[in-house]
């Protein structure tokens, strides 16, 4: 059985594309909300939890597809049948804010697991940024 896709939609209170841009688009960003480090590989990202001196796991993604102030694709190395999970902003309209939209596949065992994974990285990039 294959994975099922997630959405998970959050409103960040910005009205700046350039800002979230680079939260979700950059090491840098990304090291502030989903992993503790993020480093580029050239084609690959590797991200990093836990410190390196200790338990840790690193898995490294694939940029696949990129849109500036868009949208950002990536595969995690070793997915299979074309997974990927995505970050899009879109600005609303009612409040002229930016919404973060995360796309992600699991297996349906796994989906809550995943969805408490997103709520977490949010949190930690609401506390890290303000967002």
């Amino acid at each position: 059985m294959g994975k099922q896709q997630i959405l998970i939609e959050k409103e960040l209170k910005c009205k700046s594309a350039n800002i979230i841009w680079k939260i979700i688009s950059t090491p840098e960003g990304l090291a502030k909300w989903i992993a503790d480090d993020v480093a580029d590989e050239g084609e690959w990202l590797r991200f990093t939890w836990g410190e390196t001196w200790s338990n840790h796991e690193i898995r490294r993604a694939r940029k696949l597809e990129e849109q500036r102030f868009d949208y950002i694709r990536f595969a995690w190395e070793n997915d299979e049948n074309d997974e990927y999970w995505e970050l899009k902003i879109e600005k609303s309209e009612l409040t002229g804010d930016f919404i973060l939209i995360i796309t992600d596949h699991a297996l349906a065992e796994d989906v809550d697991a995943l969805e408490d994974i997103w709520d977490s990285n949010l949190e930690q990039l609401h506390n890290n940024t303000g967002l």
